[in-house]
């Protein structure tokens, strides 16, 4: 299917995503090297558009697309983390067949918004993943200790948690210790506030057997790492400063024996260079070896 068919098969025939996603094409979940390189897309569901201070980077829903369908083409890529709305066009387009699709499951945190730490889940159920053949979730876990609304989100997090893992799916927790400064919400990147929330997050649910880590880059990555034996996927966040130095530092934090992999958004998709390609190409050289 090509991308200006989307919306006509959206009207005339919407149960083709349902049947689209029976019949796609799994994988195991890694490979033989146990490493894993995602795409983030699951940001503009949060109204997260920006990238390097263009505040509406991320805010053509076609161009997403054509990138997004480009970076899964590159050898190396495992998969894409991303909202019910990107998985399906995706899915349609044919670009998930053979590759991971986790499901991004809270994203009512809005940016900017009053109530930007009601991190509640507003799109994928640990249910309805695996109903969809999906390959897990994620959920994004904030925890301020000045925010009494925190422990919602770490028991919706623990209740996802469970679910994935009684369907034997993977449970992808992105903790941040987080506070509110100014009336907007900065996460905390010490290493202490990291290796905190790690502790945190590992605890949540029924098992943790099927739990991973999606935790950021921080300064002194092998001490924090030293705080978790669950599999780790480090996020890229919104790409600052020369792109160099950002795949030095993954470079680095990808010898640590924890961290199994890249979870990367927007600075493979919307590089300084436009070359998206190419981006990819580097990561994918970095997490699986310049042979993939």
């Amino acid at each position: 299917m090509e991308l200006g068919e989307l919306t006509r098969t959206r009207v005339t025939d919407p149960g083709r995503i349902a049947t689209t996603w029976v019949a796609r094409r799994r994988r195991p979940l890694v490979g033989d090297d146990g490493r894993m390189l995602l795409i983030a897309a699951d940001h503009p569901a949060r109204g997260a558009l920006g990238v390097r201070g263009d505040a509406t980077a991320m805010a053509s829903r076609r161009d997403l697309l054509d990138r997004l369908v480009t970076a899964l083409a590159r050898p190396g890529v495992d998969g894409v983390l991303a909202t019910p709305d990107v998985l399906d066009d995706l899915v349609l387009l044919g670009a998930l067949d053979d590759k991971v699709a986790i499901g991004s499951m809270n994203r009512g945190g809005l940016q900017g918004a009053i109530f930007e730490l009601d991190d509640r889940f507003t799109a994928y159920t640990a249910d309805e993943i695996a109903a969809r053949g999906l390959d897990g979730g994620k959920m994004l876990t904030r925890i301020c200790l000045g925010d009494p609304g925190t422990v919602s989100t770490l028991e919706a997090s623990a209740h996802a948690v469970t679910g994935l893992a009684q369907h034997g799916l993977m449970a992808m927790v992105e903790p941040f210790l987080s506070v509110v400064e100014d009336g907007r919400v900065r996460n905390l990147l010490d290493p202490d506030s990291t290796i905190a929330s790690i502790g945190i997050a590992s605890g949540l649910g029924a098992s943790s057997a099927h739990t991973w880590l999606k935790l950021p880059v921080v300064d002194d990555l092998p001490r924090v790492m030293e705080a978790t034996t669950l599999p780790t996927l480090l996020l890229g966040g919104d790409p600052q400063g020369d792109p160099q130095d950002t795949y030095a530092a993954w470079a680095d934090a990808l010898t640590l024996p924890a961290v199994a992999g890249l979870v990367v958004g927007r600075a493979l998709l919307y590089p300084p260079d436009g070359d998206v390609a190419a981006a990819v190409d580097i990561a994918s050289g970095l997490v699986h070896g310049s042979a993939s």
